[in-house]
């Protein structure tokens, strides 16, 4: 019985170290970013459009991408490109 206790545990454990904390992190790294969008800042949003940030409000983005300029949800950023540079 307790080795069944203690085998439960582990794969508790194990879960929350491989699947958990993992996606936890991105989350922060990911709020970190939006919140330290500033004109000039090159980004890519999550439905893949390369732009340049223009304007920052509350939960908006102003984009510059190919000559036209699109308003977008801070939500919807995905990473910024020196990021992807450095990755």
């Amino acid at each position: 019985m307790n080795s069944q206790i203690i085998m439960l545990v582990m794969i508790l454990g194990v879960f929350y170290f491989f699947m958990i904390r993992p996606q936890v992190k991105r989350q922060k790294e990911a709020k970190k970013l939006r919140e330290s969008l500033k004109p000039g800042d090159k980004v890519v949003t999550i439905g893949g459009i390369h732009g340049k940030v223009l304007e920052v409000a509350d939960s908006t983005v102003l984009i510059s991408s190919e000559g036209s300029k699109i308003r977008v949800e801070k939500s919807a950023i995905s990473s910024s490109s020196e990021d992807r540079l450095m990755a």
